[in-house]
């Protein structure tokens, strides 16, 4: 197993180690951002119809996940449908990508960075 930045998160009741990737991480933002309506895909036309059949490193492509002092920087490639709105769609995938890696992992999320690599006129496309 892949032990590239692993990170230790704090736990209070001390029954044990928490461990977590940076991957890990990525993976969650990724998914996240599938869920928000306008989102086409993530950079490499990942889109939330396949992400179940998807491994954990196809699903971080486009998605990168800084972490450092128990907080987080995500930096992510998105096509957005034509048609909506890029900056209330940006809006609610950084919404999204916060609430979630914070509630999944305890983490802080100090930045959801967002590049748009290109606006299709079909999800699929």
């Amino acid at each position: 197993m892949e032990e590239n930045n692993i990170y230790t998160l704090e736990n209070e009741n001390e029954t044990g180690e928490v461990r977590i990737a940076d991957d890990v991480v990525a993976v969650i933002a990724g998914l996240a951002a599938t869920e928000i309506d306008g989102v086409a895909s993530i950079y490499g036309n990942i889109t939330n119809e396949i992400v179940s059949k998807l491994t954990k490193k196809s699903l971080s492509k486009g998605v990168k996940a800084i972490v450092s002092d128990n907080e987080v920087e995500i930096n992510i490639i998105l096509n957005v449908k034509f048609g909506f709105n890029i900056k209330e769609v940006t809006a609610k995938v950084q919404d999204k990508i916060k609430t979630s890696i914070e509630n999944m992992t305890g983490l802080g999320v100090k930045a959801v960075n967002i590049r748009i690599a290109n606006i299709v006129a079909d999800a699929n496309a």
